[in-house]
């Protein structure tokens, strides 16, 4: 859809009319409170941004279809989250929507390491859960709306802060801004991750994109720029389950995990999508390979969860201890920050 703003203005008193960005705050059940932004671009794509919830991404829909996946946990108040429930499984009982931010120090599974960096003898090391406390932090809001960049485009856009921080430990700030275009199809997230205190800090990141029913179908594929295979879960034998044509909801399915080297382009970007003929629609994340080195494929086929996941990020399957005997492990010194931009993309066949 192309926009002019003049005759917009001559057909309609408010921006809204065509696309636009609301706030509202989730008031029933265990998401009460939350705060949210609800993205609408007129062109078949809204979004939720979840405020209270690191500003990831919840509910997704394009011309009326679902492909943020919903599960049963729905999206529960952080204030409800304990990090050392099921002993660090917690955040199994807040996972749904499009996007889980995993970080800001740690990703994927749990480990105890070494914090001597912080000097305080009480605390010679830290105990993480599954991928990090960031993604249950309230952010700050900085700002939200539509802004004009000339006469024919308009972007919807949100800004806000996650700050990570303990006394004698971690003092890490995440800024997210989130745009997408009156009349576009896609998402732009842009991170910035700053090590905003005075010890040498480890970073580990991770997207976990989670795409559910009715995008994600029998006969939906799964599309990879594929280089090779580094890894697989023991699963993936076990069942024998194919990671590309996707099946029915599997009784009793273990998830089925995958890393992947992905062939970026010639601009270093790598480009996997899920794609539904049926519907005629796919979904495709892109991202920097140079960002995210490593690349994992998240097939989780049961009933009652049914959703696949594309997860950049940082660091390797393996995990922070084997990063840090490896040499691999990212510590950020006073000051210093890294930026990560990505888009998610719908659009029809």
């Amino acid at each position: 859809m192309k926009l002019d703003r003049t005759e917009l203005a001559r057909r309609a008193g408010d921006v809204s009319a065509a696309g636009g960005v609301r706030a509202v705050v989730l008031d029933d059940g265990a998401e009460r409170g939350i705060r949210a932004l609800e993205f609408r671009t007129g062109a078949g794509l809204s979004f939720d941004v979840l405020v209270d919830r690191a500003m990831d991404l919840g509910t997704a829909e394009f011309r009326g279809n679902g492909f943020g996946w919903r599960s049963a946990t729905g999206f529960r108040h952080p204030g409800l989250h304990e990090y050392r429930d099921d002993d660090g499984l917690s955040i199994m009982r807040s996972f749904s929507g499009l996007l889980l931010t995993a970080g800001l120090d740690h990703t994927l599974f749990g480990a105890e390491v070494d914090a001597s960096q912080y000097r305080y003898p009480p605390r010679g090391t830290v105990s993480h859960g599954l991928h990090g406390r960031v993604g249950n932090i309230p952010a700050r809001l900085t700002g939200y709306g539509e802004q004009w960049v000339d006469d024919q485009n308009c972007v919807l856009w949100a800004e806000g802060e996650v700050r990570q921080a303990a006394i004698f430990g971690e003092h890490l700030r995440l800024h997210r801004r989130v745009e997408a275009d009156v009349g576009g199809t896609e998402i732009r997230l842009i991170d910035t991750v700053r090590n905003a205190g005075f010890d040498p800090t480890p970073h580990m990141y991770l997207y976990h994109v989670n795409i559910g029913w009715p995008f994600l179908d029998e006969g939906a594929r799964y599309e990879l720029p594929l280089e090779r295979t580094l890894w697989q879960s023991d699963s993936v034998a076990e069942q024998g389950v194919s990671n590309i044509e996707m099946p029915a909801p599997q009784k009793g399915f273990v998830e089925q995990v995958y890393e992947h080297e992905l062939k970026p382009d010639a601009a270093g970007k790598a480009r996997p999508r899920l794609v539904n003929e049926r519907l005629g629609v796919f979904f495709e994340l892109e991202y920097d390979t140079a960002q995210f080195p490593a690349f994992f494929q998240w097939l989780h086929l049961r009933e009652g969860a049914y959703a696949v996941g594309f997860e950049p990020s940082t660091h390797h399957v393996q995990g922070e201890q084997a990063a840090r005997e490896d040499g691999s492990m990212t510590f950020l010194e006073p000051g210093e920050e890294r930026r990560y931009a990505t888009t998610f993309r719908v659009g029809a066949l």
